[in-house]
């Protein structure tokens, strides 16, 4: 009788819980916005325009930064919720609040003329694909546990001693 061992391999990824998958993906459209909004300071004239108390068409006023603060916030709230909401609120929150955000991350185009198109679509692109992310992890989310009485292969069973056998 032959026994064998299944050698763990360094290259095998232990599973990710969909928790942590959610979490990181609103944490890169965090930072992602962020360097966009950055980015956006070197566009000529866009430094000139912030001093004159405009950004795109719009007066700077405390209304409009906070909406600032509501859009960037709720990702922020997202990476925190994503890992700590029971999983049936925490799937529905996610696919409602990644929907939602679909659009407000085209209206970012708002204003852009077309020498700037490929710039736009490309960074809106990349927020709607990590968006699309998240609605995908959320919607895929598994509704139950494997069973704990599954057959498994005999890769996956314990190493037994010709006693145990």
């Amino acid at each position: 009788m032959t026994i064998r061992t299944k050698t763990p391999n360094l290259l095998d990824n232990p599973p990710i819980p969909v928790q942590a998958k959610i979490a990181a993906a609103w944490t890169s459209l965090m930072f992602f916005v962020i360097y966009i909004d950055y980015f956006h300071l070197y566009q000529p004239g866009a430094i000139d325009q912030i001093r004159g108390g405009r950004i795109f068409e719009f007066d700077i006023t405390p209304t409009l930064l906070t909406i600032f603060v509501v859009v960037i916030g709720i990702p922020a709230l997202m990476v925190m919720l994503s890992m700590t909401l029971p999983a049936r609120v925490n799937r529905a929150t996610n696919l409602v609040v990644a929907s939602l955000y679909i659009p407000v991350m085209v209206f970012n185009a708002a204003g852009a003329s077309w020498d700037w198109a490929f710039y736009y679509g490309l960074h809106i692109g990349i927020e709607v694909l990590l968006l699309a992310f998240i609605l995908r992890s959320a919607w895929t989310w598994p509704r139950t546990a494997p069973s704990a009485t599954m057959a498994t292969s005999r890769d996956n069973e314990p190493h037994r001693t010709p006693e145990q056998a």
